[in-house]
C-alpha cells in the first residue's frame, strides 16, 4: 500500500493499480500482414526497435509507429497492428515462434519490416476501471530512449526466470508506466489525472487531496489551494480531471479504503479515519452507498472468506 501522507497524485495511482507481468516478445514483421485481437481490458505496450507498422484501436484515430516509437494502452479491448500496407482483410494470419519469446509475422520469405517489443500485464487493483478511467485510452510518446531501455529490461527478466523475478517485473512495470505517463503530461492530454496535473492551480488541489485524504476537504478549501475562486475552481477542475472536485476526492478516499481492507487487517474505525471519515458507521454508509456492499462483507470476499453464514 502507498504511504497515505504521500503527496504525488501519478505515483499514488500506478501504485494502486498493483501492476504485475503477463507476457512479453520479440516481435518481427515481413511483407504483408496484420493482427487483430479483441481483449478483456488487458494493458499492452509497444516499442518499435527498427522499421514501422499501423496501429488501429477502436474509437481512436489510427497510428503510424515509427523506430523510436512506444505506445501504452491502460486498457486494450479492441486493436489491430499491422504492416504499413497491410494484407487483404481476408487473408490467412501468417505468425510462427521462431525461438523462445520471439515472433515472425507474415511471409517467412518477405523482407522484414519492423521489429518491436510487445508485451501485456495485468492490474491486480479492485478499482482498475476508477484508476484507468484518470489515465488516456492512448499514449504514444516518440524519442524517449528511456522507454525502450526499460522494455528491453522487461522482455530479459520475462525470459531469464532468475531469483526474485517477479519482484523485478512488478518495479519495472511500475517504473515504466510512471516514466510513460508523466511524458504525456500536459494541456494536450485528454480530460483526466494527467490533464489535471499539467495545470499548475489543479496540480496544487490535487496534490493536497493525495497528501491529506483525511482532512474534510471542502470545495471552497480546495478553490483556496489552488489559488483560484470557488466557482472558477470547481469548473476548471470538472473540465480538466473530468469529474466534480468532491466526487473525485470520494472515488479516491474509496480506493484507498478498498486497498486498505484488501491488504491490511485493520478495523472500519481506523480505516475510516485513514481515508478521511469521522466514524466507522459514516465510512460503512458512504462504502456500500458507493459499491452496493458493506466493507465487512467486501473484505471477507477479498480475503476468499465468502459471505458471513
Amino acid at each position: 500500500m502507498s504511504d497515505p501522507l504521500s503527496s504525488d497524485p501519478l505515483a499514488h495511482v500506478v501504485s494502486l493499480l498493483a501492476p504485475s507481468a503477463g507476457w512479453s516478445k520479440l516481435v518481427t514483421g515481413a511483407g504483408a500482414w496484420r493482427v487483430h485481437r479483441s481483449e478483456e481490458g488487458r494493458p499492452f505496450y509497444a516499442a518499435v526497435l527498427d522499421g514501422a507498422c499501423r496501429l488501429a484501436l477502436a474509437g481512436q484515430e489510427e497510428l503510424v509507429l515509427e523506430q523510436g516509437d512506444f505506445v501504452l494502452v491502460p486498457a486494450a479491448c479492441d486493436f489491430a497492428t499491422s504492416s504499413l500496407t497491410p494484407p487483404p482483410r481476408d487473408a490467412p494470419l501468417l505468425h510462427a515462434e521462431v525461438g523462445p519469446g520471439m515472433f515472425w509475422l507474415g511471409p517467412r520469405e518477405a523482407q522484414p519490416n519492423v521489429r518491436m517489443l510487445v508485451g501485456h500485464c495485468s492490474f491486480g487493483s479492485d478499482d482498475t476501471a476508477l484508476l484507468v478511467s484518470l489515465l488516456p485510452r492512448v499514449v504514444h510518446i516518440r524519442g524517449e530512449g528511456r522507454l525502450t531501455r526499460i522494455v528491453e529490461l522487461l522482455n530479459e527478466e520475462t525470459h531469464a526466470r532468475r531469483p526474485a523475478r517477479d519482484v523485478i517485473l512488478s518495479h519495472l512495470l511500475q517504473v515504466l508506466l510512471i516514466e510513460a505517463l508523466r511524458a504525456t503530461t500536459g494541456p494536450a492530454a485528454p480530460p483526466g489525472l494527467l490533464r489535471g496535473l499539467a495545470d499548475e492551480r489543479l496540480c496544487a488541489a490535487l496534490r493536497c487531496m493525495h497528501g491529506d485524504p483525511t482532512r474534510a476537504w471542502s470545495v471552497k478549501e480546495l478553490a483556496k489551494e489552488a489559488g483560484l475562486s470557488r466557482s472558477t475552481f470547481f469548473d476548471r477542475f470538472r473540465a480538466e480531471v473530468g469529474v466534480a472536485p468532491i466526487e473525485y476526492l470520494t472515488g479516491w478516499r474509496m480506493a484507498l479504503a478498498r486497498d486498505l481492507l484488501r491488504q491490511t487487517g485493520l478495523g472500519l474505525a481506523r480505516i475510516a479515519q485513514q481515508v478521511g471519515y469521522g466514524s466507522a458507521s459514516a465510512f460503512s454508509v458512504a462504502f456500500t452507498r458507493h459499491f452496493g456492499l458493506s466493507p465487512f462483507l467486501y473484505a471477507g470476499r477479498a480475503r476468499g472468506e465468502g459471505a458471513p453464514g
